[in-house]
C-alpha cells in the first residue's frame, strides 16, 4: 500500500465532492475542479473525508493510489484556500505591466513581450518587479508561471531575468582580467 495514498483526505466547511464516473468534481468557496480517474481507482466519501481505494493490480496500484489521493488533496485545497506563486523580475529596465488579462514585460529584448493570462489564473503587480499569480488550480498556475520563467531565464552572472520569490540563483564569476 501506498503510505501517502492510505491517508484520507478530510474536506473542510463549504467543500463539496461529487463523483461522477470517471470524473471527480469538487467544488468550494473558491470555485470548481474537476479531475478524470484513472486505472480503476475508486473514491469513498464518508462524512468530511474522501478515502482512495487502490485498484486490483498490485504494482500500479500503490502509486495510482498515492497519485489519486494527492489531486484530490490539491484539488480540496485549491477551491478552499487557493494557490500563489510569486515571480520577481530582476535587471536595469525590466518591468512588467498589467493590462486587462494580460501582462505587458519589458525584458531588454528589442520589442515589448505580451503575454496573455489563461482562464483561472489572476495576476497582481508590486513595484513593477514583483508579479503574484493566484489561482485554484495548482496545475495551471505552475505551467503559467513556468512559461513566465521561460521569457527571460535568470542568468548566473548578472542575476538578470526572472525567478521564483523562493529561487536562489547560484552566481558564477565573471572573466579576470590577465595581471
Amino acid at each position: 500500500m501506498s503510505r501517502i495514498g492510505k491517508k484520507s483526505v478530510s474536506l473542510p466547511q463549504g467543500v463539496k465532492v461529487l463523483l461522477e464516473r470517471p470524473f471527480v468534481r469538487i467544488s468550494g468557496p473558491k470555485g470548481n475542479l474537476s479531475q478524470k480517474l484513472d486505472g480503476g481507482v475508486t473514491l469513498a466519501v464518508e462524512q468530511d473525508q474522501v478515502w482512495v481505494k487502490p485498484p486490483d493490480d498490485p504494482k500500479k496500484g500503490k502509486a495510482l493510489q498515492g497519485l489519486t489521493r494527492t489531486l484530490i488533496a490539491n484539488m480540496v485545497k485549491g477551491v478552499s484556500q487557493g494557490f500563489e506563486r510569486v515571480l520577481e523580475i530582476n535587471g536595469v529596465g525590466y518591468r512588467v505591466e498589467l493590462q486587462g488579462n494580460a501582462l505587458n514585460f519589458n525584458l531588454g529584448y528589442s520589442h515589448p513581450i505580451r503575454f496573455a493570462l489563461p482562464e483561472g489564473v489572476k495576476a497582481e503587480v508590486e513595484r513593477q518587479n514583483r508579479l503574484t499569480l493566484r489561482g485554484v488550480d495548482k496545475h495551471l498556475l505552475g505551467l503559467t508561471a513556468a512559461k513566465i520563467r521561460s521569457l527571460r531565464p535568470p542568468e548566473p552572472y548578472g542575476g538578470k531575468g526572472i525567478k521564483y520569490a523562493e529561487e536562489v540563483i547560484r552566481r558564477k564569476a565573471g572573466k579576470t582580467a590577465a595581471a
